[in-house]
C-alpha cells in the first residue's frame, strides 16, 4: 500500500502560512502530495513569483495570496479569499516565523523585539483565531499546526527575542488544545 494513501488529505483545504521556501514549501508539498488543496502566503511579488515557480515546477496547484501575518485584517481577508476560491480551511500551518539575529536580552532594540514577536506570536494568534472561528463551524473541524523550534522548549543559542516568541507559541498552542479539546 503506498504510504501517502495513509495519510490521505484528498478534498482538504491546507493553509501554510511562510510557505514560499524553506520549511514551508517542505509541508506545503507533504500536504499536496496526500492530496490536499494548497494556499499560502507572502508578503513580496519576488517571493511570490519564486514560489509559483517552484511549485508548478513541482507539479503542486497551489494558491499563493500576498498577506502580512502581522496584520488581523490582511489575515481575515486571506481567509475569505482562500475559502472563496478554495473552499473552508480545514488545516492551519503557522511556519512563518522570523529570527532576531542572535541578540542577546541587552542587546536587541525595543522595534526588532515588537517585529519577532509579532510574526512569530501575534501572526499566529491572528491566523488561529481565525481558524478557530471557521473550524468550529464545521461537521469534520480542523487541525492548527504551530511551527515553533528547541527554542520554544528550551534557552537554544538562538536570541533572546526569539527564544522568548517561541516559548509564547508553545504556550499559545497549549492553550488553544487544552480550551478546544472538549468543545461541541
Amino acid at each position: 500500500m503506498d504510504m501517502m494513501k495513509q495519510f490521505s488529505l484528498e478534498g482538504k483545504v491546507a493553509l501554510i502560512t511562510g510557505a514560499a521556501y524553506g520549511i514551508g514549501f517542505a509541508i506545503a508539498e507533504a500536504y499536496a502530495n496526500c492530496g490536499a488543496k494548497i494556499a499560502f502566503n507572502c508578503r513580496g511579488e519576488k517571493h511570490m513569483e519564486e514560489a509559483m515557480k517552484a511549485y508548478a515546477e513541482k507539479g503542486i496547484d497551489a494558491k499563493g495570496y500576498y498577506c502580512d501575518v502581522t496584520n488581523e485584517e490582511d489575515v481575515v481577508k486571506m481567509v475569505a479569499d482562500i475559502e472563496r476560491d478554495l473552499g473552508t480551511i480545514d488545516i492551519l500551518v503557522n511556519n512563518a516565523g522570523i529570527m532576531d539575529g542572535f541578540e542577546a536580552i541587552g542587546d536587541i532594540s525595543d522595534e526588532r523585539w515588537d517585529q519577532v514577536f509579532a510574526v512569530n506570536v501575534k501572526g499566529p494568534m491572528f491566523a488561529m483565531r481565525k481558524a478557530v472561528q471557521v473550524m468550529l463551524g464545521q461537521k469534520t473541524r480542523g487541525n492548527i499546526v504551530n511551527v515553533a523550534s528547541i527554542g520554544g522548549t528550551n534557552g537554544a543559542r538562538a536570541g533572546a527575542a526569539y527564544t522568548a516568541s517561541k516559548h509564547a507559541l508553545v504556550g499559545m498552542t497549549e492553550n488553544t488544545g487544552y480550551m478546544y479539546a472538549h468543545e461541541g
